[in-house]
């Protein structure tokens, strides 16, 4: 039996080690470490409330409109306000780009290279994916991140700046959209959709989103060879990412792009063998039994939660908190979503083989093909005349809490206000969710999980496999430890 620490990660936002234990050349136990402690929820111990829509945005560059969108609903929340129509729109608008963005960033720039590496020059496709996504240098990099820059223009006219935005309010948006800015927004996204439709798909956006069935997706994959995600699609299938990192579904998505009462995306919790039931937010809690956290007695809500850090708690191993729904590990992501929206191709997937590397890519490329063209819905819905926001009085003494789904999934802050100051705030990142640690009961975090069983040969030498696994979650781990 070998134990090995593998990290740190390239191409991961933030600092991540795994180590795992291994035994006749497979995983049989692994070890999620988040190493560095952030202190974002002590630091806004004692400030205005509004002073975290400042600060919230700052936790991480990559998804600071989702950090800013989760802050402003949850002081609306504890506001008793609701956002104006335009603010809305506008901000589904500036969370969808944030989201495609890192969906494309993380397929061509962080996951497809790792298939450019040695260990696969045997493969018949190697040359041909070595020369399009080779880390840097590849064919693809440089169209992908000229198409991407263009695209992030559609931030820049609605909330001012990326990252880091303060338009993002409680009761909406503070930059208002004309005429001829909406004209601009619609350009933008017909660039962005002839990109994803000549390089990405090779296909019009409609008839991705309109497959239905793992069958139809592999014909799909014949007949669009030439397209960047046939070509991960072949890959799939010729080193079986179908099988490999592979848990049993138990999702979770907070709902996304809202719009009045309806979610695009719906809110609720998807277990293997029991299907879909409705959220209940009061039945998340944190375990800190395994982190490097002031114990506590119990597993607490977030509204009752701390953040204490003590580095010399015995059975830590992680600054990352331990998560769980009703007493359950949970994973959160496109995957959970697109199951929560129960569309047709990721149940047929996730029915037949839970989920694995290959499902999550699928559903994060789903997500592109389906929200572009809802993006352009609402950029039509926007009326320039009408407000984009509303100011209502803080509270003296209040409670909210405000859900989002980042590209990586479900996103809470919690918090609580005394004497017109923040007494607490909380926040359980998605990346917090897939790569928690162990829980009171010993039960391990879904990256964890994700990893038992992975051939990595003796010793542990052959760690692509871990590598492909780790990257199909997209780890944020700045997001993970605030």
């Amino acid at each position: 039996m070998t134990r090995k620490i593998i990290g740190p990660f390239n191409r991961v936002e933030g600092d991540l080690e795994v180590e795992v234990e291994i035994s006749e050349g497979k995983v049989t136990k692994a070890w999620v470490n988040s190493p560095l402690y952030r202190g974002f929820e002590q630091i806004m111990q004692g400030k205005e409330p509004l002073d975290a829509l400042v600060y919230t945005p700052r936790i991480c560059g990559i998804c600071s409109v989702a950090q800013s969108l989760a802050c402003a609903k949850a002081l609306a929340n504890a506001q008793g306000i609701k956002a104006a129509e335009n603010g809305q729109l506008a901000s589904n608008i500036i969370l969808a780009c944030e989201n495609l963005a890192d969906h494309l960033s993380h397929f061509y720039l962080f996951f497809m290279p790792d298939f450019a590496r040695d260990e696969y020059q045997y493969k018949p496709w190697y040359e041909e994916v070595a020369l399009r996504f080779r880390a840097q240098i590849g064919t693809a990099t440089n169209t992908m991140l000229k198409a991407r820059a263009e695209f992030i223009h559609i931030t820049g006219i609605l909330a001012g700046k990326w990252p880091h935005t303060l338009s993002i309010q409680p009761g909406g948006t503070t930059t208002t959209v004309s005429s001829a800015e909406k004209a601009t927004l619609l350009s933008i996204l017909m660039g962005f959709r002839q990109f994803l439709e000549t390089e990405l798909f090779a296909a019009q956006l409609e008839a991705v989103s309109e497959l239905n069935s793992e069958d139809e997706l592999k014909a799909w994959a014949q007949e669009h060879r030439q397209s960047d995600f046939a070509q991960f699609l072949h890959i799939a299938d010729d080193l079986q990412l179908s099988t490999l990192g592979a848990i049993s579904a138990h999702f979770m998505s907070f709902g996304a792009y809202r719009f009045e009462d309806e979610f695009l995306f719906p809110q609720g919790i998807w277990e293997n063998n029991r299907g879909l039931s409705q959220l209940n937010t009061q039945l998340i809690q944190e375990d800190i039994s395994h982190s490097w956290m002031l114990a506590q007695n119990e597993t607490a809500h977030p509204f009752q939660g701390t953040t204490q850090p003590d580095p010399e708690q015995s059975k830590g191993y992680s600054w990352c908190k331990a998560p769980r729904y009703d007493d359950q590990v949970m994973e959160v992501g496109a995957l959970a979503r697109q199951t929560m929206a129960q569309h047709s191709l990721i149940l047929d997937l996730v029915n037949t083989q839970q989920s694995n590397v290959m499902n999550r890519i699928v559903a994060r490329m789903l997500e592109l093909a389906r929200i572009v063209p809802e993006m352009e819905n609402w950029c039509k819905q926007i009326k320039p005349n009408e407000p984009f926001s509303h100011q209502e009085p803080m509270p003296k003494e209040a409670e909210g809490y405000g859900l989002v789904e980042a590209a990586r999934g479900s996103l809470g802050h919690w918090l609580r206000i005394e004497n017109g100051r923040l007494k607490n705030y909380q926040i359980i990142a998605p990346t917090t969710w897939n790569f928690s640690p162990r829980d009171k009961n010993d039960r391990a975090g879904a990256l964890e999980q994700a990893l038992l069983n992975t051939a990595v040969g003796e010793g542990g030498n052959n760690s692509v496999a871990i590598q492909h696994i780790v990257r199909s979650f997209d780890p944020c781990m700045v997001c993970t430890v605030h």
